[in-house]
């Protein structure tokens, strides 16, 4: 009786075994699964460290305020075999809330003043298309609003950048400026005494993959 007891016990021990050991077999079958999803394509702009800066002008002087956006969503595309072709057809988001200007004063006013007055802009959205091998153009989506803005590029080893000049009047954002300029009327003020707050924005936009 003993023994057919310490047979049982054998057994039963000998099947959870075996079944742990199947249990991990399909775990690092599925960890492999992973890790080869991951490492399938040789450029991800998801993956990358993207800098969006931008800079905007101020005073008659035209005196340059630089910002940037700290987040931004890949929402179609963006892989690739090579960096250009990660680029190109990549759809993008950037929300407005992640402006970054080093003066809280100053976010705050662009986000409720610019940003805040215009239509359904919580969001920045586009998306670039490689034209050929120094240039671009990029869809962007604001204030209701697309249009295209020509851009310029470079690749060096693995990195990516992107230089263009957006005239925000494109978008119909003339009362945005406005509003911003009289949020701003005293910091805006140059020599000559006059508030002023220009319409066109620089971008400069790095990807290092």
């Amino acid at each position: 009786m003993k023994r057919v007891v310490v047979l049982s016990l054998l057994m039963i021990v000998a099947f959870n075994f075996s079944s742990c050991k199947s249990d991990k077999k399909s775990d690092e079958k599925k960890e492999d699964t992973i890790k080869t999803k991951t490492s399938a394509v040789a450029f991800s702009l998801e993956e990358a460290k993207n800098e969006i800066n931008f800079v905007a002008y101020k005073t008659t002087e035209k005196v340059p305020v630089g910002g940037q956006f700290n987040k931004v969503d890949i929402i179609s595309g963006g892989e690739g075999s090579s960096i250009k072709e990660a680029i190109n057809n990549t759809e993008f988001s950037i929300p407005v809330s992640s402006i970054f200007t080093k003066d809280t004063s100053r976010d705050f006013k662009i986000q409720k003043f610019f940003f805040g007055v215009m239509d359904n802009t919580k969001l920045l959205s586009g998306k670039l298309l490689i034209t050929d091998d120094t240039n671009g153009v990029a869809e962007i989506k604001m204030n209701g609003v697309t249009e295209n803005v020509a851009f310029t590029y470079t690749i060096e080893g693995k990195v990516f950048k992107m230089e263009a000049t957006m005239d925000i009047t494109k978008w119909n954002a003339s009362e945005a400026l406005a509003s911003l300029n009289t949020a701003c009327l005293e910091l805006h003020k140059g020599a000559d005494g006059v508030s002023k707050t220009w319409s066109d924005v620089a971008l400069n936009i790095t990807s290092t993959f």
